[in-house]
């Protein structure tokens, strides 16, 4: 008798990091007094984006518990998705083990978030461009979550990917507090706006009709709802972010940032292979280098680069400016650069990008 037994089951599982190990552990310990405790599982619904033929679903599965009854939190009717903020972000308890049901205009899908909780699922479907909207759930939740999501019209031929902090969001932090600043800071109040770039991302996505915003940054998926209400506030187009789940990895102490971006740029590429981007960072740190790279490995993708220049007290406060590169090695991609968005804008309306 032929054996049946599927050959990739013999293969050896892949090593777990120690330090993967352990923090699985912890969550597990903790979820486990949580669910004790009356908490239930949470889905924080995140924006997420997609063409006519799939989409890029993105969220969270933390354990929250319901207001208590007469609290300030109660009379208000939040959800429990409005409570997990500030620090609360960090201290609340992502768990794995459940199933998410994800419906779409009638399209239901089932994901299972990964192993610090994300949501990060493709999922076919065909839909008409423009937004829609993705009702998560889990089965002991009591509240369903509404995720905003981006459908990019096949005719579109421009997109903006655009840095947050010391972009779009003035830190003024040295960078080994920003962790700590965004993890403490308890809503979006707090958060001062770079001048003039709201103003240049929104002039950029009405001139170019069905342009796809972008918010790529390094911080961590747990600040996703505060950084949401920042941009909504402050008058940014509504656009995805891409973040990132801090902590070890299967084969590494922490995640890289700077990889972050690198393979969330290749991933935007190819993707939408006919879209030209408009890459907006800061001279901070790495997104000079990070954005000539990919200029050179993609110039058909790249439509221009613009770097915010840091002032002397932001550029000492983040740990120096980024090292010059050689910018004649990305080819014909043009680059401006100044030190707010005003300025910017009237650089790119020599360019052809704005009218």
């Amino acid at each position: 008798m032929a054996d049946s037994t599927d050959p990739y089951d013999a293969l050896p599982a892949p090593i777990v990091h120690r330090a993967a190990r352990m923090e699985d552990l912890f969550h597990d310990f903790r979820a486990r007094r949580a669910r004790k405790r009356g908490f239930l599982s949470t889905v924080v619904p995140y924006t997420g984006y997609g063409s006519t033929t799939w989409v890029r679903v993105l969220g969270r599965v933390l354990l929250a518990k319901e207001p208590r009854p007469g609290s300030r939190a109660e009379r208000k009717n939040r959800q429990r998705v409005e409570s997990i903020r500030g620090w609360r972000s960090f201290t609340s308890v992502p768990v794995n083990d459940v199933s998410v049901t994800v419906d779409i205009d009638g399209s239901v899908h089932t994901v299972r978030p990964d192993r610090g909780g994300v949501i990060d699922a493709v999922l076919p479907i065909e839909l008409a461009p423009g937004w829609h909207t993705a009702s998560m759930t889990t089965d002991d939740a009591v509240t369903v979550a509404e995720a905003p999501i981006f459908v990019v019209d096949p005719a579109a031929r421009f997109g903006v990917i655009s840095d947050v902090d010391d972009t779009v969001m003035v830190t003024a932090l040295p960078r080994p507090l920003l962790a700590a600043w965004n993890t403490f800071v308890l809503d979006e109040h707090a958060r001062v706006p770079t001048p003039g770039m709201a103003v240049l991302l929104e002039r950029l996505a009405e001139e170019h009709p069905g342009t796809p915003v972008v918010y790529l940054s390094t911080g961590a998926w747990n600040v996703a709802p505060t950084l949401t209400r920042f941009l909504s506030r402050n008058l940014y187009p509504a656009g995805p972010l891409l973040l990132t789940d801090w902590g070890p990895t299967h084969d590494r102490w922490f995640r890289s940032g700077t990889e972050h971006k690198r393979s969330s740029l290749e991933r935007l590429a190819a993707e939408f292979p006919k879209l030209r981007w408009l890459l907006v960072g800061d001279d901070g740190q790495h997104d000079e280098d990070i954005y000539g790279e990919f200029a050179r490995n993609h110039p058909s993708s790249v439509a221009a680069v613009a770097i915010r220049q840091l002032s002397p007290g932001e550029a000492v406060l983040a740990g120096g400016r980024s090292k010059a590169i050689d910018r004649s090695e990305t080819g014909a991609t043009p680059w401006v650069f100044a030190g707010d968005g005003s300025a910017l804008c009237d650089q790119l309306s020599e360019l052809g990008l704005l009218s």
